[in-house]
């Protein structure tokens, strides 16, 4: 068949109601591909004998509850002949289909956040990747291992033609090549979210990503080539049988096709997002795109769409609005434009952008070397010159539209905003049309305020002020420097902050390496002159409250909360007796009684948004040997540590996760509550070892405290399985955390775990405890990290 010297228009296929955000070619039947798409379905496409080289749907496949965003072809084996279809979705599972059933055969489950990437390889083997911050590997319906080690989402993966070898790409701008579920190497390079792998040969591979650059890389770690076309995010690469040339698609609303190191022709499309690309067998590409439609581009002559279609296509394209904030432009300025004359000259190179004034509008054309024409590609609107709304977005017209990445680089949202507008508004109701977590709200309203400079009319609300009521906003766990901030927005008194208080002031003598306070007396001070550190035999507890600003804040969401939860005037007196009684457990203050001990049970149970400061009263309660024997007996501790398991959800809130952690922590003050997390140490760990990946200081903090005084109470046992557990969660925490407190206080539970117990600490040297922790060593400030460090890693010699 003839070729052209580009690629044209094949087909459109209007196959999906939303976002197809994901590609991959079918081993049957013949020229076959599959699509994925964010309306939650699958669908299989054939090439089919009409004259407009069209695809028919061949098959539709369902059984994700949530957006599909990534899918893959498993090669035919025994068992299915016609190979198999994987696809992840948001609801953090992996369907496996066939290609005669609409219903998965199997659904693969283990990660705890989107699966968005898959790799089929030998064998049957399928390599996951997911915004937990994890690579998984599946065999035979199991996962087989956890590739742990990145900190944000993994947006790669691919496995490499050697068997055994597989890579990783991630929000934390690394790739990682995995041997035996190993990291093997770390490849640094990329300065924003790795999106995309391909694989070159056994020894090379590409990648792509948000700094909208594409890497070639050696397997041995060197950079071999750095090439740059795109002007903002890339997001699929895909290369060509030569294994040389590839074709990326990005956020710049562009495919480009790279030959010879160069890119000789960039196909512009009329949507913002071009997700995904695949080559098919016959070198035909795929492209996968926001506005739902696939569609195919070829080379052949005999395949290309008729010129009506072409010519559809090209005046689409020309209707298209581009707004220059969005990067689609590249570093083309606007002003000082000529008029149509301009595009007599001919262009320098196929894709060039050249932008011309037609009367007051503003038109960008593309150069096309196969036409030897200056094609429309769209109107320009909000420059440098505009003085009126000029964003069109979903029929109106606003000042800016925002392109937001949120969840470790999750799927991209439009936010549209006007310069009259609140920001924090605009970014509350922006949260709630995406179903996102109030938790962004800051970092949403704080982007448009940043992005917005010297236009935004509506005065800034003060720094942590509350959107809504202009009053200063209660940030739990917040560690809060800034001089007169804490006011109360209600009683303009000091702000609450669950677990906040004054700092301790270090004592002379030996101070203690966790609050600074008075002399450090565990029984690691036979030791003091090496090693004042560990073992670490009592707990670590967080005694700090202002037991004043807890009840304020109770009784203002008490007059909010929903009917079925308010307390009466009776309760909440009842509240005040028992933090009174509690807050030193020692004292002679008079007992808590049960029916306090009940309310305050009940009253742990508000719905999530508010339940916060009666969490931080359970905090303090557990403490008291009554409260301590009441709440963490055998039946009714069961249900303390569920409820509190259920506060630590990956997806809940950040303030219930880092104090239900801070309660679990204090539990170990009494005997019942060390038996209880003992009896629970499984379940407890595994789910708060989850929240490792939360990006939150305080959680980090919460978590180490907790591990180390497992580690405590494990010390004098030989239960090597706990301690393994330990170890482990460790370990994974250790990869993310970045505060030096919880880092340090993890480097005191592994010594605590090794110390004077042989198979503990070869079992910590095969996990590779050594060269993870070895960097500490060199910490300068706190001193005490690297002081704990030198002496486990002495203890592992």
């Amino acid at each position: 068949m003839a070729s052209s010297s580009s690629y044209k228009l094949r087909c459109s296929i209007p196959g999906h109601e939303m976002d197809v955000r994901g590609l991959a070619s079918a081993v049957f039947p013949e020229g076959a591909f599959v699509s994925v798409s964010r309306d939650r379905t699958g669908r299989v496409w054939v090439p089919n004998s009409s004259p407009d080289n069209g695809f028919t749907e061949m098959h539709s496949i369902s059984g994700h509850t949530n957006f599909v965003s990534c899918v893959c072809v498993i090669a035919p084996s025994e068992t299915y002949p016609r190979g198999l279809i994987a696809s992840g979705g948001n609801d953090n599972n992996i369907c496996v289909f066939t290609l005669d059933q609409a219903q998965p055969v199997f659904t693969l489950t283990g990660h705890k956040n989107t699966v968005c990437t898959l790799s089929s390889g030998k064998f049957g083997t399928l390599l996951s990747g997911s915004w937990d911050t994890t690579a998984k590997v599946w065999l035979n319906e199991k996962c087989m291992m956890t590739l742990q080690g990145h900190t944000a989402a993994v947006w790669a993966v691919v496995i490499l033609p050697e068997q055994g070898l597989m890579l990783s790409g991630s929000a934390d701008k690394t790739i990682k090549l995995w041997k035996a579920g190993r990291c093997e190497k770390t490849y640094t390079g990329h300065e924003d979210c790795v999106r995309g792998l391909a694989v070159i040969s056994d020894t090379e591979f590409f990648s792509c990503s948000n700094d909208a650059s594409i890497r070639r890389w050696l397997v041995t770690g060197e950079c071999v080539q750095v090439y740059y076309s795109h002007t903002n995010y890339i997001y699929s690469i895909s290369v060509f049988p030569n294994c040389q040339d590839f074709v990326t698609t990005g956020e710049d609303r562009t495919v480009r096709i790279w030959r010879q190191g160069e890119c000789s022709q960039t196909i512009r499309l009329p949507a913002q997002s071009v997700w995904c690309c695949c080559i098919l067998p016959n070198g035909d590409i795929a492209i996968g795109a926001s506005d739902g439609i696939i569609r195919v581009f070829t080379e052949v002559v005999d395949r290309i769409a008729s010129a009506e279609d072409l010519q559809a296509f090209e005046d689409e394209l020309s209707k298209t609005i581009i707004d220059p904030k969005t990067g689609d432009l590249g570093d083309i300025k606007i002003e000082d434009l000529s008029g149509r004359e301009h595009l007599e000259e001919p262009g320098n190179r196929d894709g060039q952008t050249r932008l011309i004034k037609e009367g007051d509008k503003v038109e960008a054309y593309q150069w096309s070397v196969s036409d030897a024409r200056w094609m429309k590609i769209g109107d320009v609107v909000g420059g440098s010159n505009a003085t009126s709304k000029s964003v069109m977005y979903e029929g109106k017209e606003y000042d800016f539209v925002f392109t937001i990445d949120v969840n470790e680089g999750g799927p991209s949202m439009k936010l549209p905003y006007n310069v009259a507008e609140d920001p924090w508004l605009t970014a509350h109701n922006f949260l709630q049309k995406n179903d996102l977590s109030p938790s962004f709200l800051d970092q949403v309203a704080n982007f448009i305020i940043e992005n917005t400079k010297g236009q935004v009319v509506v005065p800034n609300p003060p720094a942590g002020g509350d959107p809504f009521t202009g009053g200063a906003r209660y940030i739990p766990g917040a560690s809060d420097e800034r001089s007169a901030f804490g006011a109360d927005p209600f009683t303009g008194s000091g702000r609450y902050i669950p677990g906040s208080g004054p700092s301790p002031i270090a004592s002379s003598g030996v101070a203690d390496p966790f609050t600074g306070g008075s002399a450090y007396s565990s029984a690691a001070l036979r030791q003091a002159s090496t090693n004042i550190y560990f073992p670490k035999t009592d707990g670590v507890t967080f005694e700090q409250a202002n037991s004043a600003q807890i009840i304020a804040k109770i009784k203002e969401l008490n007059g909010s909360a929903p009917q079925e939860y308010k307390l009466s005037q009776e309760a909440l007196e009842s509240l005040v007796r028992l933090l009174g009684s509690i807050s030193e457990p020692n004292s002679s203050e008079a007992p808590p009684t049960i029916q306090e001990i009940n309310l305050l049970w009940k009253a742990s149970h508000w719905p999530e948004d508010i339940v916060f400061p009666v969490l931080d009263i359970m905090r303090l309660a557990v403490r008291h040997p009554m409260v301590n024997e009441t709440l963490c007996g055998e039946a009714e501790g069961v249900q303390l540590c569920n409820h509190l398991l259920s506060l630590m959800s990956p997806e809940g809130r950040p303030a219930n996760q880092m104090l239900a952690l801070r309660t679990l922590c204090n539990c170990f003050m009494g005997r019942q509550g060390r038996a209880l997390l003992l009896a629970q140490r499984e379940t407890v760990l595994s789910r708060a070892a989850d929240l490792a990946g939360i990006c939150n200081k305080n959680i980090h903090i919460a978590l180490a405290t907790l591990v180390l005084n497992y580690a405590s109470c494990l010390h004098s046992q030989p239960d090597l399985e706990a301690k393994a557990q330990c170890l482990s969660v460790a370990s994974r925490a250790l990869e993310t955390v970045q505060d030096k407190e919880a880092v340090f206080r993890l480097l005191v539970a592994l010594g605590t775990i090794v110390s004077s117990d042989q198979s503990a600490r070869e079992l910590a040297r095969s996990l590779g405890v050594n060269s993870q922790i070895s960097k500490y060593s060199s910490v300068s400030d706190p001193s005490k990290v690297a002081e704990c460090c030198k002496l486990v890693l002495k203890e592992m010699q």
